[in-house]
């Protein structure tokens, strides 16, 4: 292997996208890896990552080859049957191969396979070096990278996410000659934009995270998130609470800046009345702010921006962070204020006159058929039903508040703080809001009971009427969000431990429809619930044989069907396990070839063979034993106990032959198979398992 020098690449451009940067600079550093890997370029990644900051994408490897190892070649030609002639001399075949190659005929090899032996050309030439391809290397990189809309600039055809200024490129200590989108490779980087003005020399690769520290720019995203971390804090304690950090917001400040500094700002207490989240919002969503909380979670009048510079004039900075969010809040303020002069009654009165859907009707019909749902769930959940029928009467009326219609995600947030104003029970303003539960991926469901049987009923209808309306989901285009909306659903049930049968509330919700509801087919709506859990699973490593080992009995309830698959997991692991299932799979297929139906009766009597007599007092007894573990649903028990039949078993299939030509013996063979099958099948169908 040939010396490794450091590599450095390099590309400085004007702003770029802030959300869409860490996908760009992984994207480049995963190409630059690809191009060097696939041109035979030997390279030590070490612990490499990503480098980048808002003006820059950067690349540092340890080690990488300073060129390309021998390139071999190895080219087929024609059969010697082909090749030679009758006086063993070339014909226009070989001749004609030999002159493509490059050589006389005479230096070919030969080499055989199935059909002969026939001509090889092999070559090896020497490898490139890594200072001639680095420059294409990069080239191809850009060109791979996912920009939606790449721009031009200046007079050239060149186009990237933004105009390129400078570009550094080096192997080992040595500039790498060449150019990239119409700029010249250098050693010159560039500091920050405002606090360093001077070209930053890069001696070396490993030299470029400090130097461009020492021109006030972090290009590590790592250390510049820490920073901005630390400094946000720091300005929280001097406040006297604790900064809200959340992480796409800090994922995107630090997109923002190069050089952070924190700004501790303020503003007036009485913006304190408006629901906290409409104020968090706007300092999260529009102006990258980190809210400071009290103890207890509360927000406080302070917040902490986060500046590209540090200024002399601290105080200047800090005014016109205050001046950008005031009017955002007074009007948060008017909003709400307004809201609860208007009143959830009549919110809830106007949604009569928005449409839902066409073939659905209005909000307020949707309204109304969750209201008859949860009403159902809570008597069946022995909660009170009036307290759901409210929170589900009341959950749409704030999608005709004035906040809402500013601030769309504070829909049920709104409608909560309505309910409290108007002394609603807890119960309900609480459920109001937690029927969005859980609103985004890797969110919580629903802490409360009233809670749950919103968020349950709220979906259900949703599902239902999305499937009636012909709205079902085909590729990505999901307009009714009822992917989102069926893992929600199956999440709340079985994250809060709720026993239902799902089928049968799928049904109530397709006659709350009304004829439209016959559009919507309960089994497949059932079949697209299940089918939103086998991704919920697997992300639990569940492997997929063992869900599908469950969803082949079609659970009634989430909650059964999760019991089930955690018991099929704790089986799959015990020796006997395999044995078991693939004789499961055997009895199936054994039971599907019978002709007519089989017994469900065992006589004992006919047992003709010992191990036949001993399966039949093993089944006996295994059946006897699970009967109460199996109606106590305690599916580890079950299985754990059919694990022990495996001795049985095998010996039955050892020594007996199930089709033999007495069709009483035959027969009673059968129905002892279909009783085992019956059994090792009551808690999933472990045939699955068998690879």
């Amino acid at each position: 292997m040939s010396a490794m020098e450091p590599l450095l690449i390099e590309l400085g451009t004007e702003e770029l996208p802030v959300k869409a940067l860490p996908g760009l600079a992984q994207a480049f550093f995963d190409n630059v890896i690809d191009g060097l890997a696939r041109r035979g370029i030997a390279f030590d990644r070490g612990d490499a990552k990503p480098l980048y900051s808002p003006r820059r994408l950067g690349v540092v490897l340890p080690g990488v080859s300073v060129e390309q190892d021998e390139q071999r070649s190895e080219v087929l030609g024609p059969y010697l049957n082909v090749a030679l002639d009758a006086d063993g001399q070339a014909t226009r075949a070989l001749q004609g191969f030999a002159q493509k190659a490059g050589v006389e005929w005479t230096a070919l090899e030969r080499t055989s396979d199935a059909k002969g032996e026939r001509f090889v050309h092999r070559a090896v030439k020497p490898g490139a070096k890594t200072s001639s391809l680095l420059p294409e290397i990069v080239r191809d990189a850009i060109a791979a990278m996912p920009i939606p809309k790449p721009m031009r600039w200046g007079a050239h055809e060149h186009a990237f996410a933004r105009p390129v200024h400078w570009l550094v490129l080096l192997l080992g200590s040595e500039v790498v000659e060449g150019d990239v989108l119409g700029v010249r490779a250098g050693r010159n980087s560039r500091g920050h934009r405002f606090l360093h003005d001077k070209p930053v020399w890069i001696n070396a690769p490993g030299d470029y995270v400090d130097a461009l520290r020492g021109a006030k720019v972090l290009v590590d995203p790592d250390e510049r998130r820490s920073t901005i971390v630390r400094e946000v804090e720091a300005a929280a304690t001097q406040a006297g609470g604790v900064a809200r950090i959340a992480d796409d917001n800090l994922a995107q400040v630090a997109c923002l800046v190069e050089w952070p500094s924190a700004v501790l700002g303020g503003f007036e207490a009485q913006f304190l009345a408006v629901p906290q989240e409409a104020l968090i919002a706007t300092m999260e969503d529009n102006q990258k702010f980190f809210p400071v909380l009290d103890a207890q979670g509360r927000l406080t009048p302070a917040f902490v921006g986060i500046a590209n510079i540090v200024s002399k004039d601290v105080a200047e900075v800090r005014k016109g962070y205050e001046r950008v969010i005031r009017p955002r809040f007074a009007d948060a303020k008017f909003f709400f204020v307004e809201d609860m002069k208007q009143g959830l009654a009549s919110m809830r009165a106007g949604l009569a006159n928005v449409t839902y859907q066409a073939k659905l009707g209005t909000l307020a019909d949707k309204a109304g058929r969750v209201a008859r749902l949860a009403e159902a769930i809570a008597r069946e959940l022995f909660l009170d039903p009036s307290l759901a029928q409210r929170a589900a009467e009341l959950s749409k009326a704030d999608l005709q508040s004035r906040l809402v219609n500013e601030f769309p995600e504070l829909q049920g947030i709104a409608g909560r703080y309505y309910a409290a104003v108007e002394n609603e029970p807890n119960e309900v303003a609480d459920a109001i809001d937690e029927a969005y539960m859980p609103r985004f991926a890797g969110d919580a469901v629903a802490p409360s009971p009233i809670g749950r049987v919103l968020a349950i009923a709220e979906r259900l209808d949703t599902l239902a009427g999305g499937f009636a309306a012909g709205l079902k989901p085909t590729g990505n285009k999901d307009a009714f969000a009822l992917r989102r909306n069926a893992l929600g659903l199956a999440r709340t049930i079985i994250e809060s431990g709720i026993d239902l049968d799902l089928p049968r509330l799928i049904d109530t919700a397709r006659q709350q429809l009304g004829p439209i509801g016959a559009q919507a087919s309960g089994d497949e709506l059932y079949d697209f619930i299940i089918d939103r859990l086998r991704a919920y699973y697997a992300d639990k490593g569940v492997p997929p044989q063992q869900f599908e080992a469950v969803a082949a009995l079609r659970p009634v309830s989430l909650l059964d069907f999760d019991r089930r698959l955690q018991a099929i997991g704790a089986f799959a692991v015990l020796p006997e396990a395999e044995a078991l299932a693939a004789a499961n799979k055997r009895i199936r297929n054994i039971l599907k070839k019978a002709e007519g139906d089989v017994a469900t009766t065992v006589d004992a009597a006919r047992f003709t063979d010992g191990a036949e007599r001993d399966l039949g007092e093993a089944v006996d007894a295994a059946v006897g034993e699970t009967d109460a573990s199996l109606k106590a649903r305690d599916y580890v028990a079950v299985l754990g106990r059919l694990a022990r039949l495996r001795p049985q078993v095998d010996a039955f299939f050892d020594q007996v032959m199930v089709n033999v030509d007495d069709a009483a013996i035959r027969n009673n063979r059968l129905a002892l198979l279909k009783r085992l099958a019956d059994r090792l099948g009551s808690v999933a169908a472990i045939e699955h398992l068998s690879t």
